[in-house]
């Protein structure tokens, strides 16, 4: 390379960066849109969580056949791109394999690297078969029309390139060939390229380097608009996920200090609050900004697996419920408020809200609180969490329970049971 190659290369590479840095700022406010909570407990048991669960992929083999491949896709991945620390060295300085210096560990490592990106290619293959050929139901559901069905595939299409790019950057590269040690896939690729002279050679080595850290650099500011982007948040993500048992509700911090003062004996019912007594000034969640930093942290790293809706009994018996369309549409709203703010500086009002604009009560009525989705999750996400919050706020602040619902809570204040007969009948069962 000479001088203006380095600086074309150091340009690419502070855009790329600077890109990626603005998008990441951007992520982290719209999560901090979000209420405050308390997961700083027990870190033990978190970092536990996020070695088996984010690093070790323990979740995702609970489905052989993708959790499999995803292991492949996800280490190879990850381990063929560490050689963009070399590529970087020798963009910026004008060296060639800069690492070769290693002698045999280099060449290991570049054996290495070669079977992980025929391995990743392979996978990513099949998953596209799965997808679009074998059309496996969940990868179709409604929600997953239009950019979500394209997102999943520009993501296959992305990694296909790249790691076809490593080994043809490796296959025309005339000196490492000439070494014939850890070229132990583009050995094969080589004599493709007989007829091509040296200099053809290194114009079509140069090409596939050039592309492919573009690439790279393009894919890195990608995930910020695709599913992709549990790629970096997954780790957060199930470091703070909720430790409680599943089908443990929170409560309300006012309504509970509300009921102890009712059934205190010392304290007059009929005297006013105290002053420093606050007053939520909501109860559950209407918009994205009455959830807490951790339900929206959730929003953004779905995957849009769909092991959640797949799982769900009120989807499977055709109710309009889908976890995963939860978590989008969270996402979605929570992109309209940022965009919002970046507009006028702060959110104005737009007349819109996550609840009803979004998510329909129905969706929301239809869950069963059986948390197969929660246990479904590579990643730890609480869909369950966001729906709960919605239903508090359609009873406490419109009164819109279902009937059937409004009927049982009647019935336990009146009968002492969620049936309507008399608090004297409840053990006549055992008499019969």
């Amino acid at each position: 390379m000479d001088y203006i190659d380095n600086i074309a290369f150091a340009i690419l590479l502070i855009i790329g960066i600077g890109f990626f840095v603005k998008n990441v700022k951007k992520l982290t406010r719209n999560i901090q849109l979000g209420k405050n909570i308390d997961r700083a407990d027990n870190p033990k048991a978190r970092w536990k969580n996020m070695a088996m669960i984010a690093l070790g992929q323990s979740k995702m083999i609970k489905r052989p056949v993708a959790g499999v491949l995803h292991i492949i896709v996800y280490v190879g991945f990850i381990i063929v791109n560490i050689e963009v620390i070399e590529i970087i060295i020798d963009g910026l300085f004008g060296t060639h394999r800069v690492l070769s210096f290693l002698g045999g560990f280099y060449n290991f490592l570049i054996a290495s690297f070669e079977i992980l990106a025929f391995l990743v290619l392979a996978s990513v293959i099949i998953f596209w078969t799965r997808r679009m050929i074998l059309r496996i139901p969940r990868f179709w559901n409604k929600e997953m029309e239009g950019f979500p069905k394209n997102d999943a595939l520009y993501i296959l299409y992305f990694e296909m390139v790249l790691m076809s790019l490593f080994l043809l950057m490796n296959a025309t590269d005339v000196h490492f060939q000439g070494l014939n040690s850890g070229n132990i896939i583009s050995q094969f690729l080589a004599p493709i390229f007989e007829g091509f002279s040296n200099e053809n050679l290194h114009i079509v080595e140069r090409t596939a380097w050039w592309i492919h850290i573009t690439g790279i650099l393009v894919f890195l500011n990608y995930l910020y608009y695709s599913k992709h982007l549990h790629i970096l948040l997954a780790f957060p993500n199930t470091y703070y996920a909720n430790l409680n048992a599943k089908g443990k509700l929170t409560n309300l911090e006012a309504v509970t200090n509300e009921v102890k003062l009712m059934m205190d004996p010392n304290v007059d019912p009929f005297a006013a609050a105290p002053e420093d007594e606050s007053t939520p000034e909501k109860f559950g969640a209407s918009d994205v900004t009455d959830l807490n930093w951790v339900q929206l942290m959730n929003a953004y790293t779905c995957t849009e697996c769909g092991r959640c809706t797949s799982s769900c009994p009120a989807n499977q018996t055709g109710k309009e419920l889908s976890p995963r369309a939860i978590m989008m549409k969270t996402r979605d709203r929570l992109e309209e408020v940022g965009e919002n703010i970046n507009k006028n500086g702060e959110f104005v009002d737009d007349g819109k809200q996550l609840l009803n604009d979004y998510i329909t009560p129905e969706e929301i009525w239809a869950c069963t609180s059986c948390n197969a989705c929660v246990e479904e999750c590579p990643v730890n996400i609480d869909p369950l969490a966001i729906i709960v919050d919605m239903r508090r706020y359609l009873v406490m602040e419109q009164s819109a329970a279902p009937q059937e619902l409004n009927m049982m809570m009647t019935n336990i204040e009146n009968n002492g049971a969620p049936w309507q007969y008399n608090q004297m009948d409840r053990l006549n069962w055992k008499d019969e």
